[in-house]
């Protein structure tokens, strides 16, 4: 399998990643320890981007306008945002993984009557940024629906779809705010087998509705339970926000799905110095 992506170091609050030929030196609040490779290294990086003074970026005249990588079997586009951001969160590798192997079983579990084909697993991917969890799950044989908040984002999924020979298979394409989404999709009476959400600490809706993590998550959730089908697979719950924990994730999922099996942890970058933690994971697998 092609692996594009590497953590190469980190530390002194940053890291030194690598994409494809592209190596960046960015923000990473977590790293308090000291780098393991000399200064030269990281000095040799092909732009860095800081924030202390501002959203700033050193050296983006070297970066391609946009490029192309692949990594745990999906392809994305990439290009440098203003914000520092490329449009991937390479912590997610393991859940992408997981993901398309458990819509990948969903189907091979299925025992459909004679001369029918297996349902798809129906699948919502909530707060989707360029739809590295879309891709996992349609790659892994899921009907999506893909909602986000942002046009922008909206459109780079869509073209992270074509890269990975995705574009004529049933992806829903929507640009919304997430709750109002959700109400219709209830009154509508649809529902969906998995649940797949990475809320923002802080953002707006479409039509500028504001989303506070600590005040809307419950309520975020909440619409999530509803919105299951009567035979859920799993939702799958992952957080960038300092200070929300496992446990708290845990303990929050617990009492909506007692009856489902929690796996957690931390998101890692994973490389061959030390792992670099960057959010949580919580998914309620359901009969399992």
């Amino acid at each position: 399998m092609v692996e594009d992506y590497e953590l190469l170091d980190s530390g002194d609050g940053r890291k030194l990643e690598r994409f494809g030929k592209i190596v960046l030196a960015r923000p990473c609040s977590q790293a308090m320890w000291r780098p393991q490779l000399p200064q030269g290294e990281w000095n040799r990086a092909t732009a860095s981007f800081d924030r202390e003074d501002g959203n700033n970026w050193h050296g983006r005249a070297n970066l391609p306008k946009e490029w192309t990588i692949e990594t745990a079997g999906v392809k994305f586009k990439l290009g440098g945002t203003d914000f520092g951001h490329l449009g991937i969160f390479p912590e997610q590798r393991a859940q992408w993984r997981w993901i398309r192997e458990t819509c990948q079983s969903y189907r091979g579990a299925s025992s459909p009557a004679a001369g029918t084909s297996p349902s798809p697993l129906r699948v919502l991917n909530l707060f989707a940024y360029s739809g590295g969890s879309t891709m996992a799950a349609a790659l892994g044989g899921a009907e999506v629906c893909h909602l986000d908040a942002s046009k922008g984002m909206v459109e780079w999924a869509r073209d992270n779809a074509r890269l990975n020979g995705l574009a004529e298979r049933p992806i829903r394409w929507i640009v919304d705010d997430a709750h109002k989404f959700m109400k219709r999709e209830l009154r509508r009476e649809r529902r969906y087998d998995a649940i797949i959400l990475d809320p923002p600490s802080f953002g707006r809706g479409a039509g500028g509705e504001m989303y506070k993590i600590e005040r809307d998550l419950k309520e975020t959730l909440g619409l999530v339970k509803d919105l299951l089908s009567d035979t859920p697979a799993f939702v799958l719950f992952s957080s960038h926000t300092p200070g929300l924990s496992v446990q708290v994730a845990e303990n929050i999922l617990g009492q909506l799905f007692p009856k489902a099996k929690l796996e957690s942890g931390e998101m890692l970058l994973e490389g061959p110095r030390f792992p670099c933690p960057s959010g949580i994971y919580c998914r309620a697998v359901f009969g399992a």
